[in-house]
């Protein structure tokens, strides 16, 4: 039988928060067949409009009957009115009849309004990260994150990170293979981590020159490897003098401290995660060893990857039981 997944929109709601999720989705439907099938939903029913002025038709939440997931999608600003507690209510009431329930960007404040994250660790758009925990401060907002999953609530980051939070979904539902197919259709990365930094230093350093674009990308996809000056000054097919020179005036770093930031970016998800020792993920990621990757850490995060670790395992409320030894 199909999961039925229902997204729950309002007026002014943004229209890639529906969009994205729905399309991972449907697609994941041409893989697999009747996997899923979908409602979109509103407090009274009807056309309701989004962000831009376009009108999407909905059944009211009421007439909406056994879900496996619920999705409440996001605006372009905190939701406020005197629509949110009755929202906040209904959605309590038909979490009772789903097995998971989620939020998209500033969804995530009506799903905090409906007391179902209190005492979960949660996200939302970095911009209003502080905003959620200082209303809700019954749960824990960690920004930083694309897309989390407590239990049986998850919440996502802004826009396309609606996508990555779905991807996950279909993983656990039907399959790696299944969400790579999604992936490959969507033209899509198969999956950013949940702890992946909304913020990407790819797109922190946005270089004016093709070549040193070129250089970036080619250090993202070869962590493991020898990214030297050298190395790199090949790849833009320039001297060592002149790359260094070009490359620190355009990104704003040396060579030495993107690569690094690059890799630690690439690293913390796995550090977070806990399924493999520091050693492991020191060597797949060009640091050498457990040490080096500790101070790159605590040179650019402020925190060892062992203090991370430990939150992450916090969050999760797993104690760290039943995992490799963190040295």
């Amino acid at each position: 039988m199909p999961r039925h997944v229902c997204f729950l929109i309002y007026s002014g709601f943004v229209l890639l928060d529906l969009s994205g999720p729905l399309e991972a989705f449907s697609n994941a439907n041409r893989a697999r067949p009747s996997g899923y099938r979908f409602t979109v939903a509103s407090l009274d029913g009807g056309l309701i409009s989004t962000s831009d002025g376009l009108q999407v038709a909905t059944e009211a939440l009421q007439d909406v009957d056994r879900l496996d997931t619920l999705i409440i999608v996001g605006s372009p600003a905190a939701p406020v009115g005197d629509w949110v507690t009755p929202m906040a209510a209904a959605i309590r009431h038909l979490s009772l009849r789903s097995r998971r329930t989620a939020s998209v960007c500033t969804g995530a404040f009506v799903l905090a309004e409906s007391g179902l994250l209190d005492g979960r660790v949660a996200t939302t758009h970095w911009n209003y990260a502080p905003q959620l925990q200082a209303r809700y401060p019954s749960l824990r907002v960690d920004g930083d994150r694309i897309w989390t999953e407590d239990g049986n609530v998850w919440t996502s980051a802004g826009m396309s990170a609606g996508i990555d939070m779905a991807l996950a979904m279909i993983e656990q539902d039907l399959g790696k293979e299944v969400a790579r197919f999604v992936a490959r259709m969507l033209v899509v990365y198969y999956r950013r981590p949940g702890g992946q930094y909304q913020f990407s230093s790819l797109l922190d350093f946005d270089p004016g020159s093709d070549r040193i674009r070129t250089v970036l990308s080619y250090a993202r996809d070869h962590l493991r490897d020898d990214l030297s000056v050298q190395r790199l000054a090949d790849v833009a097919h320039m001297s060592v003098r002149q790359f260094g020179r070009v490359f620190t005036a355009a990104v704003g770093v040396t060579p030495a401290k993107a690569v690094e930031r690059i890799r630690i970016e690439a690293a913390r998800p796995l550090i977070e995660d806990g399924h493999q020792s520091f050693e492991e993920i020191a060597r797949s990621f060009g640091f050498g060893d457990a040490d080096h990757m500790l101070r790159s850490f605590m040179r650019v995060v402020g925190r060892t990857p062992q203090e991370l670790r430990r939150s992450a395992r916090q969050a999760k409320g797993d104690g760290g039981s039943g995992r490799k030894a963190e040295r």
